[in-house]
């Protein structure tokens, strides 16, 4: 039985480059993947996903005027998303910390094979084992939503059943995340990411004070944050080293 042939959104404000890329899909990959629409915008991208039933997008990172990470909120989570950029040691570095396929511009025809093959067979990249440094973007999945996140925005991380809960230094947000709080403890950069109970990570550069409270259990108070949170006796020590 032959896999299902994907569709897919061309998101690009430059008409000539998503008329190549439609070209190296069509004459190369057609059995693969069908290009059922094209956009040049954010609005749009999301207009003609949603109207076409793509459940993949080639997405330039920069668009006139905007970004196209701005159309990752309005995608649903099942859509998969091929970023496409030009040469940018950061953003790339962003990518392969986090495992996600992209395309340089311009798209070679051999790597743009690679990746519809992974998109074809539905598997991703391996994942990155690396720890992740605080300068570091992660792309998440929070609740309904993917986004970039910076490390250094993170503020505290406490276990949510199997998942986690994130606090965000932007906006003050609180976010759900389906990573575990071991998975976060073993990819954070420990300089900066200290436990401070069984349930809860912190981020050194927001912790303000520490005062005690009950059993040799102490409150640590974060930046941003509007109630501490508990230490536990048993990870104390470590903070208070790590805090000076």
């Amino acid at each position: 039985m032959s896999a299902r042939r994907r569709l897919a959104v061309l998101v690009d404000d430059e008409r000539l480059a998503r008329r190549e890329l439609r070209t190296l899909l069509e004459e190369a990959h057609a059995e693969q993947l069908r290009v059922v629409g094209e956009a040049d915008s954010v609005s749009d991208a999301a207009r003609v996903v949603q109207a076409t039933d793509a459940d993949v997008v080639f997405l330039d990172i920069q668009l006139a005027g905007e970004t196209g990470m701005d159309l990752l909120p309005l995608l649903g989570v099942d859509v998969d998303v091929v970023f496409v950029t030009a040469h940018d040691e950061y953003t790339l570095r962003a990518f392969e910390v986090n495992a996600l396929d992209y395309l340089l511009k311009p798209v070679a025809p051999d790597r743009l094979g690679v990746t519809v093959n992974r998109l074809a067979a539905a598997q991703p990249p391996a994942p990155a084992r690396a720890a992740v440094r605080y300068e570091d973007r992660l792309f998440l999945r929070l609740g309904q939503e993917r986004a970039f996140v910076r490390v250094r925005d993170i503020v505290a991380i406490e276990a949510d059943g199997d998942g986690s809960t994130l606090h965000l230094a932007q906006q003050r947000a609180r976010k759900s995340s389906a990573k575990s709080l071991r998975e976060w403890e073993q990819r954070l950069p420990d300089q900066h990411f200290v436990r401070i109970h069984r349930s809860t990570i912190v981020n050194l550069e927001y912790v303000e004070r520490l005062e005690p409270w009950s059993h040799a259990s102490q409150h640590v108070y974060l930046r941003g944050l509007p109630e501490p949170l508990t230490m536990s006796r048993r990870f104390g020590a470590r903070l208070r080293e790590r805090f000076g």
